[in-house]
């Protein structure tokens, strides 16, 4: 089941590349079910590899994968796991709408349906520290609260979700959210709380119908199988093929 874990989170890690949701920082992780978690190395996630993803056990040590590429913040991730036992993937990177938005400490508003995804607050951890610590990765966990998505002040972004597919799907949503805060239409009335309650509960199928898009577009398509050579044995039919990216 790790194997498999592990494939899930290289192959987000890079849909969520592809996306532009992550660069130089940034990383995917799932939740183990020994209570530890599956994370990206501090390598290119674009080319994230399965072997490369580091495990972790419960106490933070790691254990297998690219070891001496451990992120500074896994305390973020696994303080998120201690409190949230609905959470099995975080997605967490820095898109550039988020990443202005978090410059500062307001919540980051719902003004178009989709933008739901993101969940129906969008807090900010109000601290620039990196999470690097269990006690200020507790903090963020608090920060988040039962919400989906939460803006890292002056430090991007995060989202979770049921594995790191919908994890990345979620922080594409936060993104697509923040563009649209930062450049609204024109001068309107405000939708009433109680409207947005009601579209929320759409989100849930929409979310379903935004993984297989974002799948669709941002996974690497289907490694063709190799042509045998002159002369030897033919290749089986049954080419292998790239699992969806993850991050």
């Amino acid at each position: 089941m790790t194997a498999a874990i592990r494939a899930e989170v290289a192959a987000a890690a890079q849909a969520a590349a592809r996306a532009g949701l992550v660069e130089a920082f940034g990383h995917v992780s799932a939740r183990l079910p020994d209570g530890g978690a599956a994370i990206t190395a501090t390598l290119p996630m674009d080319t994230a590899r399965a072997e490369d993803v580091i495990v972790l056990d419960a106490a933070g040590r790691a254990i297998a994968g690219a070891v001496g590429d451990v992120p500074l913040e896994i305390w973020l991730h696994l303080a998120i796991y201690a409190a949230r036992p609905d959470v099995g993937a975080i997605c967490r990177g820095h898109p550039p709408a988020a990443v202005r938005w978090g410059t500062g400490d307001a919540e980051l508003p719902a003004l178009h349906g989709l933008g739901l995804m993101a969940g129906r607050r969008v807090p900010v951890h109000d601290s620039v520290a990196l999470v690097s610590t269990p006690e200020r990765g507790a903090a963020a966990a608090r920060a988040l609260g039962s919400e989906a998505s939460l803006l890292l002040r002056g430090n991007g972004a995060l989202a979770v979700g049921a594995d790191p597919l919908e994890a990345a799907t979620r922080l594409y949503a936060l993104e697509d959210r923040a563009r649209v805060a930062l450049s609204p239409g024109p001068a309107s009335r405000p939708v009433p709380a109680p409207d947005w309650d009601a579209r929320l509960t759409d989100s849930p199928i929409e979310l379903t119908r935004a993984r297989r898009w974002f799948t669709h577009h941002y996974t690497p398509p289907p490694t063709p199988p190799t042509a045998p050579a002159t002369g030897s044995a033919s290749a089986s039919p049954f080419g292998s093929t790239a699992g969806e990216a993850q991050a």
